[in-house]
């Protein structure tokens, strides 16, 4: 899903709210006696190109372990934590697999759920038939995997609990944009980043997609594949594109699903991404306002001002919760966002507001905390929030120049402005990192890989659709399929045209006809 930063940075999406409805809280064992029934896996032949200190990386053997539901086996995978310099020092990579249900793989299947952030692991282990249909299931050993920094790969970690219900709930005291505030925020974000570094350690330097992208070729040599297949949502199509600019000639069949521009500054995203969900929004509002339970009356104009008077109420009055949080305006944001990545959700989204009208913020900070992996005791379940910024932080280029910053702010809320007030000064989150040394955004292009399927939403909030559009172009053999509907990514998602192109491109190697459009 995408992961907004309080007060701060919005960018690219991981999961749609169906799968985090379904991941929260699930957590995959190890077991290290377990004495699975995988045994080892012969990793593919070492290349002529590897260096030589990589190769030890490269032909180690994994030993698969049971691990907690039925079919999955687990392993860990050393992996160097700095690629550059591979003798200082190792970091862990945590996968699972299902065995290809047909019992003759193609070879494996390595899915990514997006983020930056979210776990792998996690969406196969718990949401294998929501990840991948049956006939990938059938011919691929299906592996999830947390990249580096998320989860159980030597992950990111910054605050305890209370800490982090602070970070992403305290209300700041400041107007908002004022130079108080900005203050206020400026040194929130580098209290956040020192804690980072410290609890972390060396790792956390080296989270970028740059290096995930290279863990990936790892894995795939370790799984025993000489070519890479990959199927990708959001943030996971960087990913994958990036593999595929590295590494075009083991790039076998990449699906790079709900694509995100790899050309496109931290400025880009947030304006689209903006207008992304003020789409959605009046989306949303057009089903309601045609329905019987709607909260809201008379047009899509008139009910965007409704909620644009809410907004302000709640930032003038927070409203309080049980447990002694204030509801303020980047939470309640966080919560109209959340429904907003599936029309299957908008329901929700209606009882949702229909409380906060009465005054009640209990479904309000649901969402929000299920957003951010928080459970309804206050512990959190995940490290997205840490690890989302590790990797944002150093794959965009941020600008700190506060005038800069208050005129981005003043653009989102002319194109969005029910959402586009609420998504500004997202450069103040990065301006006090640790490490400053960021990411220039450039087109990618893979050249001499094999056909890229690209696939893309028309009304997808948080990857719009342009940027498939811009993936497809930019990649020398991108082919584009397009969905014609709502919601953040579109394989399994219930279009049979979609997923009988993605499971033929995957299993057969088959590309459909020039412009595909599903609905």
């Amino acid at each position: 899903m995408t992961r907004i930063r309080r007060r701060t940075l919005l960018t690219i999406g991981a999961l749609a709210t169906a799968v985090a409805l379904t991941l929260t809280g699930c957590v995959t064992a190890f077991f290290p006696d377990g004495g699975g029934s995988g045994g080892a896996s012969t990793p593919a032949p070492v290349t002529d190109d590897l260096a030589g200190d990589l190769v030890p990386f490269y032909e180690q053997q994994l030993a698969w372990e049971s691990c907690e539901g039925e079919g999955f086996e687990c392993a860990t995978v050393a992996a160097p934590m700095d690629w550059e310099n591979p003798a200082d020092g190792d970091i862990e990579l945590s996968i699972v697999r299902q065995r290809a249900t047909g019992g003759d793989p193609i070879g494996s299947l390595l899915l990514n759920p997006g983020g930056p952030g979210a776990s792998g692991v996690d969406l196969v282990a718990d949401s294998v038939d929501f990840a991948a249909g049956e006939p990938l299931q059938r011919d691929f050993d299906i592996v999830g995997f947390d990249p580096r920094g998320v989860e159980r790969s030597t992950p990111v970690r910054c605050l305890d609990a209370e800490d982090m219900d602070a970070y992403l709930y305290d209300l700041p005291t400041a107007e908002k944009g004022s130079d108080a505030w900005i203050a206020e925020i400026t040194d929130s974000s580098a209290r956040f980043g020192a804690a980072c570094a410290a609890k972390t350690g060396e790792s956390l330097e080296f989270v970028t997609t740059v290096n995930a992208a290279r863990d990936l070729d790892l894995l795939r040599a370790v799984l025993g594949d000489d070519e890479l297949y990959y199927l990708g949502y959001s943030y996971g199509t960087f990913l994958g594109a990036t593999y595929a600019e590295l590494y075009p000639e083991r790039a076998g069949r990449l699906v790079l699903d709900g694509a995100i521009d790899p050309s496109a500054s931290i400025t880009d995203v947030n304006v689209a991404q903006s207008k992304g969900f003020e789409s959605a929004l009046a989306a949303y509002l057009e089903d309601c306002l045609d329905g019987t339970d709607c909260p809201f009356s008379g047009t899509v104009d008139e009910a965007k001002q409704d909620i644009t008077a809410l907004l302000s109420s709640v930032e003038q009055s927070p409203l309080p919760a049980s447990d002694g949080r204030q509801l303020g305006t980047s939470t309640l944001v966080t919560a109209i966002i959340y429904p907003l990545y599936s029309a299957a959700s908008w329901p929700y989204l209606s009882q949702m507001f229909e409380q906060v009208m009465s005054g009640d913020p209990t479904y309000a900070f649901y969402f929000a905390d299920q957003y951010n992996g928080r459970d309804e005791d206050g512990e959190y379940l995940n490290n997205q929030t840490e690890a989302f910024s590790a990797y944002n932080c150093r794959d965009y280029t941020f600008d700190p120049d506060v005038e800069t910053m208050r005129a981005n702010a003043e653009e989102l809320a002319a194109v969005a402005p029910v959402i586009g007030p609420y998504m500004g000064y997202g450069d103040i989150g990065c301006s006090a990192w640790p490490y400053p040394e960021q990411a220039d955004r450039d087109e990618i292009h893979a050249e001499g890989a094999a056909p890229i399927m690209v696939v893309g939403t028309t009304n997808d909030p948080a990857t719009p659709y342009q940027w498939a559009e811009a993936l497809a172009e930019q990649l020398e053999s991108g082919f584009l399929v397009t969905y014609e509907g709502e919601g953040h990514t579109a394989y399994n998602k219930g279009s049979d045209c979609v997923n009988a192109a993605v499971e033929a491109f995957l299993v057969d190697g088959t590309v459909p006809q020039e412009g595909l459009t599903c609905d």
